[in-house]
């Protein structure tokens, strides 16, 4: 078995992104993803306030949170089966008409008066389940519709539409909040999913993933799970560990993206509109980030790793930066900062899984991934939060910027085993190897 020589890998070409890449139908997924995205920002903010109005509790409000978070953990596994077996186009679709129904038809129906609690749980708890097939499955489709070495640009351009929407969707709400009422934008805001609906309609997917699949019984689902479990904990120990990665960078960064009006308000003595540009400029961070992937897609793999190393590195400096000023302009530079660290880990980490990923486990694979990071970002709010009310903000904003120089030692051990571990024989399920060396095989690009 023949291991990288990274040497090699410095001095090889390197495939260099081009343009060429944005076809028609990946430009209809990433305007479709536009218009959702602005539609999330808008609708986070409009359902918080909805729910706060007919309940007028602060606990009540955060359980929206709660359910939010709980379907990618309680059938994470069994929607990556599902990726898998059934059309993406399909699974696309189908979650945008759903989100559509359950956040914007149905709250258009129902007087405020008579709009009860525990149905308003139930709806967000389906939207949720929507969310959590909707999102494996767009994922899924980047390889269908762009070439291997333009996984990462697709993914950052496509991550560049969560940085809009999080810079424009909060202020467009508080708008349509301020002008109507938060059950008039839920309503409106159902238009946003139709569009996107509307763009995976027309996309040319290919002939294979078009076909129905096999229906799949109950026994076969459990085994597909149990396929996907020991193909990422024994096969392929490239994906175990940026599951690490992403469970060390998603336990600091949701605490940090939950908690900051918190310290915005106790460290810099911040107002709800103050937050909001500052949350913007957060954004704007995670834009240039975003645009800067696009470019750097042709890296070698362990490069791409050393980004999320260094711009780990660089968000928890930030952080702690935050300790030390009062001042609203450098806490906005450091916000900006914050938000560059953290836009890289993301898109390099999905395109390096839809490389190394079989085509028919990737839904799998990206739902074993997902399930690690909330997981993960569950016990950061939890640990977070419970710090910041008993103890205070400082010792929180230590321990959230130590996170992200834990994921950067992550990212650095992952680099040290590839020197001495990583070969394109890893790629393939244990059964394969033996038969694999007996032919050759094209080279990847690490």
């Amino acid at each position: 078995m023949k291991r990288c020589n990274m040497n090699e890998s410095r001095m090889s070409p390197t495939v260099r992104w081009s343009p060429q890449f944005l076809t028609r139908d990946f430009t209809l997924v990433w305007w479709g993803q536009m218009v959702s995205q602005v539609g999330d920002g808008v609708s986070k903010l409009a359902l918080l306030w909805f729910v706060y109005a007919i309940t007028g509790s602060p606990l009540k409000t955060t359980i929206i949170g709660l359910l939010q978070t709980l379907p990618p953990i309680l059938f994470g596994p069994f929607i990556g089966v599902i990726v898998d077996r059934l059309p993406k186009k399909l699974l696309l679709i189908g979650s945008d008409l759903i989100r559509a129904v359950v956040l914007g038809f149905i709250p258009c129906l129902i007087s405020v008066e008579s709009f009860s609690i525990e149905l308003l749980y139930i709806l967000v708890f389906v939207h949720a389940v929507a969310t959590a097939v909707f999102g494996p499955a767009l994922t899924a489709s980047i390889p269908l519709l762009v070439a291997r070495h333009e996984f990462t640009a697709a993914n950052a351009l496509l991550q560049t539409t969560t940085s809009i929407g999080i810079i424009i969707g909060p202020a467009l709400s508080g708008i349509g909040i301020a002008t109507m009422s938060s059950q008039e934008v839920l309503c409106i805001n159902s238009v946003s999913y139709l569009v996107s609906a509307a763009c995976f309609l027309i996309i040319r997917f290919p002939a294979a993933e078009s076909a129905s699949a096999a229906v799949t019984s109950l026994t076969n689902m459990f085994q597909d799970v149990r396929d996907g479990f020991r193909y990422v904990l024994f096969d392929q120990r490239m994906i175990l560990l940026l599951i690490g990665v992403a469970i060390a960078y998603t336990f600091s960064a949701s605490a940090f993206s939950t908690l900051f009006p918190v310290f915005g308000k106790e460290m810099l003595d911040l107002g709800p509109i103050e937050v909001g540009y500052f949350w913007s400029v957060y954004g704007v961070g995670l834009l240039v980030m975003s645009l800067g992937l696009v470019s750097l897609s042709g890296w070698p793999l362990y490069r791409r790793i050393q980004m999320m190393m260094v711009s780990s590195l660089v968000s928890g400096f930030a952080i702690w930066g935050l300790i030390l000023t009062s001042n609203r302009l450098p806490a906005a530079l450091l916000l900006f900062v914050i938000g560059i660290g953290a836009g890289a880990l993301t898109p390099i980490a999905w395109g390096i899984l839809q490389e190394i990923a079989p085509r028919a486990m990737l839904g799998r694979v990206l739902a074993i991934y997902n399930l690690g990071a909330m997981v993960a970002a569950i016990a950061g709010m939890t640990l977070f939060g419970w710090t910041t009310q008993e103890i205070g903000e400082l010792p929180s904003v230590v321990g959230i910027g130590t996170g992200f120089f834990l994921t950067a030692f992550v990212s650095a051990y992952v680099i040290r085993w590839m020197r001495t571990n990583w070969t394109e024989q890893l790629l393939l399920p244990k059964s394969l190897r033996r038969s694999s060396l007996r032919r050759s095989s094209p080279r990847i690009d690490q």
